[in-house]
């Protein structure tokens, strides 16, 4: 297969993102769900999901929980300067806790921006989340040379893959 044929959607490609647009189904076996509905094997959606894994069409497939409605809504995204160097240990570190949703490196802006590792953290409230970021800062010791709390204000929509007719 060529490199333009292996990214190409075809028609049941297409349909197996349609049907999922909106997530995957919440029931025990949501790739045979999903299947049913576009007309293919369970086996064969989930070939086409690896494929499109594979070729970057999708990035990836993972459960997308809404914090508010779990009751958790002291939400705020942390920011930390941590030596260069030291990133991906810290980064897995912290994003192993168990209230942490995800951690991520970004580039410094400095002077500005002088953090570089970001994460997630989630509390009942802003209190909890400030006792969760001082066992963070336990975590980093003499490392976190600085860190902030960046509190959501709103719900960001998130959405998956999306087709876009040509028509």
């Amino acid at each position: 297969m060529t490199e333009t044929q292996s990214t190409t959607l075809d028609d049941l490609d297409r349909r197996i993102i349609v049907a999922t647009q909106s997530g995957l189904p919440l029931v025990p076996e949501p790739f045979a769900a999903i299947a049913t509905q576009v007309g293919s094997t369970s086996e064969e959606v989930m070939r086409r999901f690896q494929r499109m894994l594979e070729n970057g069409i999708i990035r990836r497939i993972g459960a997308v929980p809404n914090h508010y409605t779990l009751g958790f809504k002291g939400n705020g995204m942390t920011v930390w300067d941590i030596p260069d160097d030291k990133i991906g240990h810290y980064g897995k570190l912290i994003g192993n806790l168990d209230f942490v949703s995800h951690a991520y490196q970004r580039p410094r802006h400095q002077p500005e921006w002088n953090y570089n590792l970001f994460a997630m953290v989630h509390g009942k409230d802003r209190q909890e989340v400030e006792q969760k970021v001082e066992k963070i800062a336990e975590l980093l010791g003499d490392d976190n040379r600085g860190h902030e709390i960046l509190y959501s204000s709103r719900i960001l929509k998130k959405t998956g893959l999306r087709l876009v007719s040509d028509k």
